[in-house]
């Protein structure tokens, strides 16, 4: 895309497509090869040390997957990017490529429950110290960073209490620290927020939800400068876990339409989170758009508008969430997040299924805690829909 002035909305559609067309087609294609000849050997030569553009074995490079990340790196204005099998894929390879035992990584203590595992578990197990943060204590943060460490690493907003970390701040003090500066920015999207742009060094998405958005491929990637990009593709190359063919067209295919997903999921979000604070049974909301979120003021300076992912904690804990779930009639019940449909579920069996309900409580996410991904329906049946559910509950209350 030679147009750099395009708006976002414009980018998201015609981004990475162009050099990929073949035989006149209007759309990617699906190239499954797994291998690419050539006659000439010079030529093989060349472009399997990377002197020349090209293709020679699928774990390596793929044409559908490079305009799959070539359109990523436009919409998060990166030099480069590199693609994975899967989100969690992209954190862990890119923590593996530049840590080593005897290093240091500082992070946050509210992050998705996979992330947290590699910091509480695997990461400690190659001797790599690990000083985990409170989500939002920046002064707290910044003390740990000075200390050094060879990774600042941010979720923001978070998975699932949305809580916002000033990304702006927090590199700065990386970088006066030598640290590399790496923010997860699924929940954003780059629809809402670009932390390259704020100074962080890499961003990382799970191409799975919002980018993809129709909750049918997996995907992850990871983007920022060549020379970071190129080290953390190598480690992919060569440890495997290469994004396919097939889920890199369903979600190149996704993102044409990210921009008008992305903008109806925002209105529904604060729609949705402005009644729920208006429920008796709720006792709390967590969405950085409304003014009595902790992190509003932040969120409002790094953010172009506050994200589809909302939270909310309920009376009763688990006991009302297991009657109350099963009413809602335009949710899907799923660990999942960012697709077309609005999707609901508690951390326990979402996003922190993998820890046990102390580490949750230690993390600040009650049992009664609901995580909602809006999708895209009209957000006038959704508010019905939970208010028929809330209602089924008030009646439940009333028998016993």
């Amino acid at each position: 895309m030679t147009n750099t002035n395009a708006k976002m909305g414009t980018k998201a559609v015609w981004a990475g497509e162009k050099d990929y067309l073949v035989h006149g087609a209007t759309q990617v294609p699906v190239v499954l090869s797994v291998a690419y000849g050539y006659d000439d050997m010079d030529e093989w030569y060349d472009v399997a040390i990377g002197k020349k553009k090209g293709h020679i074995y699928g774990r390596n490079t793929n044409p559908t997957v490079q305009a799959f990340e070539d359109k990523v790196k436009t919409l998060e204005g990166a030099e480069a990017a590199t693609s994975f099998s899967t989100g969690m894929a992209a954190i862990s390879n890119t923590l593996s490529t530049f840590l080593v035992p005897g290093d240091r990584i500082v992070s946050i203590k509210d992050t998705y429950g996979g992330t947290n595992k590699i910091f509480t578990e695997f990461l400690p197990r190659q001797e790599i110290e690990v000083a985990l943060c409170e989500t939002g204590n920046h002064d707290q943060i910044e003390r740990e960073v000075e200390k050094g460490c060879k990774i600042l690493y941010l979720e923001t907003p978070t998975n699932p209490t949305v809580k916002i970390t000033d990304i702006e701040r927090m590199a700065k003090a990386g970088k006066a620290a030598g640290a590399l500066v790496v923010v997860d920015n699924t929940f954003a999207t780059p629809m809402n927020q670009n932390p390259l742009s704020l100074g962080a060094d890499l961003v990382i998405h799970s191409a799975t939800k919002f980018l993809g958005g129709h909750a049918d491929a997996l995907g992850g990637v990871v983007c920022g400068s060549h020379e970071l990009v190129e080290k953390i593709y190598h480690f992919r190359e060569i440890n495997g876990a290469t994004m396919d063919p097939m889920a890199a067209y369903l979600i190149l295919r996704g993102m044409k339409t990210l921009h008008l997903r992305v903008r109806q999921q925002c209105a529904n979000a604060i729609a949705l989170a402005t009644y729920l604070q208006t429920k008796d049974i709720v006792e709390a909301v967590y969405y950085p758009g409304l003014e009595t979120h902790p992190n509003h003021d932040v969120a409002k300076k790094q953010m172009k508008n506050f994200g589809g992912m909302l939270s909310f904690a309920v009376k009763g804990g688990v006991d009302t969430v297991r009657d109350l779930l099963p009413k809602l009639q335009y949710a899907n019940r799923a660990a999942n997040l960012g697709a077309v449909e609005t999707t609901v579920g508690p951390a326990r069996t979402t996003s922190h299924v993998e820890c046990t309900p102390e580490e949750r409580a230690a993390m600040g996410i009650p049992e009664g805690l609901i995580r909602i991904s809006c999708g895209i329906e009209e957000i006038e049946d959704i508010i019905a829909d939970f208010e028929q559910a809330f209602n089924h509950i008030e009646s439940i209350l009333k028998v016993k």
